[in-house]
Formats: C-alpha cells, sequence, structure tokens
C-alpha cells in the first residue's frame, strides 16, 4: 500500500463533526484497505475544545482556525460540519475553488447554494459530497444518483425529521398533548431548546429541496416549496385519525405533475396499511417510486453522531477513492431540466377538517352546501363531541383543488354557525 496519505480537515466539532471522526478512527485500517491509501485526520477546527467530547482528540491535530485547513496545501478533504449559511457558505467555495474536495451534512446550505457550490467545482474538477444532509444514516442520496438512475423518478415522499416525528409518535401512541411531547423530546436531546426549525417544518423543507432537485432532475428553490408545522395539533386530532384508521405524520412530498413538480411539507393523515405510518419515534423513512424499480423504501436513524458520521465517512472514502485513482470531478450536478413548481392551490388531494360549531338543526347541511357549491366533495362526517351549545365535527372530504378547500374554509369562517375550524389536514389514503 502506498504510504502517502490522503489528509482531511474538519471543520466544526460538535455532533456531527464528533462522530465523523470517531467513526474514522474505529474503523481506520478497513478504511484504508478500502480506499488503498492511508485516509487520516490531519486538523479539527473548533472555536471551544473545552466541551467534553465522545472521542480524544489529539493536541497537534486541534486548532481555533479554520485557515489552518483551508490553507494546508497538504489537506484534500474538508469536512463541513458547523451547519447554517455563514461562514460555512464562504469556507466551502473557497475550498473548491482552491482544488479542494468538500463533504458536508449541511442540509440548509445545500439546499439553498447547492448551485453555487457546484459551479465552484468544475473548473478544478474537485468532488461535492453530501449524504448526510438528507436521512442521517439511511443512504438515499447516492442510490437516487446511481442505483436508481436509470428509472423516471416520480414520487418522493417521506419523514425525513425525527424530532417531528418522536413528537407525533408520543401524541398517537400516548394521547399526549403537542407541548408534553415536546418538553420529552427535549429532555431526551431529540429536540433543540429552540425547536422552531423542526416543529416548524424548515428542516423538511431543506431536505425536500435536497431530495427532488436529484430526484427530479432540477433546480429547487426552497422558497417553492408549501410547508406547514405541527405545533397546531391536539391530541384529539390523533384520536379521530386513530378512529379513521389512520396515523399523522410529517411528510415531505415530491411528485411529478405533467412535467412541474408539487412539493410540500406538512403535517398529513395516512393510513396505518402504509409502510411509511409504521415508522415510529426518531426514525426516518423515505418512500420512492421509480418508473422500473416500482415502490422502494429507505429506513433506519435520520440524526445523531454515528448515523450521520456514517453518512460523512461514506462520502470521505468516496472521494479518497477518486483522489487515490485520479478521478475527482466525475460526480457534477444532475440538474438537467427546469421544471415549474406547482401552485400549492393546484394540488389535488383529500382533507380532514375538525370544526366546531353551533349544536342546533340545520348546521350540517349549510356546511355540507357551502361545502358542495365550492366543489368540494365529503365522504364522511363525523360528530363525536357536544359540549352545552356547541359540538365538534369532524369532516373527510374527496379528492379536491386546495384553492377549492380554501375557498370552502374562508366562506365557512365567516358563518354564524362555525365557531372554530379547528384543523386542516392533508390527507394521503390511497393505500
Amino acid at each position: 500500500m502506498p504510504e502517502q496519505p490522503i489528509y482531511v480537515g474538519i471543520i466544526g466539532f460538535g455532533i456531527v463533526g464528533a462522530g465523523t471522526y470517531q467513526t474514522l478512527c474505529e474503523n481506520q485500517a478497513s478504511i484504508d484497505r478500502k480506499v488503498g491509501r492511508p485516509v487520516r485526520v490531519k486538523r479539527i477546527a473548533d472555536l471551544d475544545w473545552s466541551r467534553p467530547r465522545p472521542v480524544e482528540v489529539p493536541k497537534e491535530v486541534q486548532t481555533t482556525d479554520a485557515n489552518a485547513i483551508l490553507d494546508d496545501p497538504e489537506i484534500s478533504i474538508v469536512v463541513e460540519c458547523i451547519g447554517g449559511i455563514r461562514p460555512s457558505r464562504e469556507y466551502l467555495l473557497r475550498a473548491l475553488r482552491s482544488g479542494k474536495n468538500v463533504v458536508t451534512s449541511n442540509k440548509e446550505l445545500i439546499a439553498r447554494h447547492g448551485a453555487d457550490l457546484f459551479d465552484a467545482c468544475a473548473t478544478p474538477r474537485v468532488d461535492l459530497m453530501f449524504e448526510g444532509s438528507v436521512g442521517g444514516g439511511i443512504p438515499i442520496l447516492r442510490p437516487l444518483k446511481s442505483c436508481l438512475a436509470g428509472n423516471r423518478i416520480t414520487r418522493v415522499m417521506g419523514i425525513v425529521n425525527g424530532t417531528t416525528n418522536f413528537i407525533l409518535s408520543k401524541m398517537m401512541e400516548e394521547g399526549a398533548e403537542f407541548a408534553d411531547a415536546l418538553a420529552e423530546a427535549q429532555r431526551l436531546g431529540y429536540a433543540e431548546p429552540d425547536p422552531t426549525n423542526d416543529v416548524e417544518g424548515h428542516d423538511a423543507t431543506f431536505k425536500l429541496a435536497i431530495l427532488a432537485s436529484i430526484a427530479f432532475e432540477t433546480r429547487v428553490r426552497v422558497e417553492e416549496i408549501y410547508r406547514e408545522g405541527i405545533t397546531h395539533l391536539a391530541a384529539v386530532d390523533m384520536e379521530y385519525a386513530r378512529q379513521l384508521g389512520c396515523t399523522i405524520k410529517l411528510l415531505a412530498i415530491g411528485t411529478l405533475v405533467d412535467g412541474a413538480v408539487s412539493l410540500r411539507v406538512h403535517p398529513t393523515l395516512l393510513p396505518t396499511t402504509h409502510p411509511l405510518a409504521a415508522v415510529g419515534g426518531p426514525f426516518n423513512a423515505i418512500f420512492v417510486h421509480g418508473s422500473s424499480v416500482g415502490e422502494v423504501m429507505f429506513y433506519g436513524q435520520g440524526a445523531g453522531a454515528l448515523p450521520t458520521g456514517s453518512a460523512m465517512v461514506g462520502d470521505i472514502i468516496d472521494v479518497a477513492r477518486n483522489i487515490a485513482n485520479g478521478s475527482t470531478g466525475r460526480i457534477s450536478c444532475t440538474c438537467f431540466e427546469q421544471r415549474p413548481a406547482q401552485p400549492i392551490e393546484e394540488l389535488l388531494t383529500r382533507f380532514y377538517v375538525r370544526t366546531t360549531v353551533a349544536d342546533r338543526p340545520g348546521v350540517l347541511a349549510a356546511i355540507a352546501t357551502v361545502f358542495g357549491e365550492e366543489g368540494v366533495s365529503l365522504e364522511s362526517v363525523l360528530q363525536k363531541q357536544a359540549t352545552g351549545d356547541k359540538a365538534e365535527i369532524v369532516w373527510l372530504t374527496h379528492e379536491t383543488k386546495e384553492r377549492q378547500m380554501r375557498r370552502s374554509l374562508a366562506r365557512l369562517e365567516a358563518r354564524p354557525e362555525v365557531d372554530t375550524i379547528n384543523a386542516c389536514l392533508h390527507a394521503e389514503l390511497s393505500r
């Protein structure tokens, strides 16, 4: 085996950085054999080395200056584990333009600035790898790019955020309210002290932008994705879902529709017979439909130090092999198409609506008339609770356009017999 190592520099040494370094160290001999040359971490940059880590780092490897990695001509692979846009974007553009290869799990950066990063790869012919940005340890981006490359992908649908899946699982299985389930997720470390990025759907939106760009071969702007979080859900919605033979999951859904792409992240009523319905706790799963392969599902741990570190090290090995064989820059951006985003108003789907209305004769008929006048066909109506002069009604529709549902709800909100529209959820009930 040639003695010249392939040197790696890691910028950021939090959960993902530590998991990546730990995986590299624990499997060093195997990794070296797979690459055909030694792969060694030469520098790790982090601003705070006083924090405890699960793995020891030699003093000579530690630095607080990212420039010690970016300016080192011996380091050929830069591993970015900072997260966010700044200073990550500047660091990675600088690394790529100077001829260094990059591995990252930074979903927001790839979702918002992937095009710029891929453009920076072109002239020096270097690699940009980001398997860990979606699904943690689940292999999904590489299969879409290689194993399923012969397919026309028509749909991707998945649970891509473990925090929200844990919360919704607690609400479904134990009847917990949202605030209590969130507090438990924070206590166990599944949710951040500020959980906004997860519970409002931003994290899942970044991941869908990446998935859809690869699956549908088109550049997707984050702003084109319809986004809705889970903070408005209540335990009673879980109970009604159970009575309907369903569960509720926060889904990221991308579909090809007449040459356009329909892109949305929202809580969804899903039948218990669907494979995604059984995915509980902090786990992730991504369902893909291809023209030749049919339906496949990828399942596993969607976050955490070692699962994400596993994906990062897989990318490092691929890049190191390319360096050893003089073949970096082979994998470029695959966004060959310019597909428009379908407006959410054009979405054709089913809906679950929970309302509080006046408990008196004629109210159901009046509300059903509004739905009918707007072209919304009702499949079923459930009246389960009545308190005083108020009743809680659940409506389940047949397929209808989002535009028609929005017009219906706007009219219902203005009617005196409708006290509150408590929830309106999209429903995927094909199974």
